[in-house]
C-alpha cells in the first residue's frame, strides 16, 4: 500500500481509494471507499462501499491510492 495520506477534499471522483478517519481520537475506519458527487440532489460528496451497495454515515478526513482490493 502507499504510505502517503491525503486530505479527503483532494480525493478523486469515481475510483476506489482507501479511506479514514484521523483526529484528535486516532485513526479509525480505514476501508476501500468510492468518492460519488454527481448525485441529483445532493450537494455533498458522499462515499460508498466499493461495489455501490451503501454509503458510509460520515464523511472520512484521509484518503490514499489503493494499490490491493481489499475484500
Amino acid at each position: 500500500m502507499n504510505d502517503t495520506w491525503n486530505t479527503i477534499d483532494t480525493a478523486p471522483e469515481g475510483i476506489e481509494i482507501e479511506t479514514k478517519i484521523d483526529d484528535q481520537h486516532g485513526p479509525r475506519n480505514i476501508q476501500n471507499l468510492v468518492k460519488r458527487t454527481r448525485i441529483p440532489g445532493v450537494t455533498q460528496p458522499m462515499f460508498w462501499y466499493p461495489d455501490g451497495s451503501m454509503y458510509v454515515y460520515y464523511k472520512p478526513t484521509h484518503w490514499r491510492h489503493v494499490t490491493e482490493s481489499r475484500p
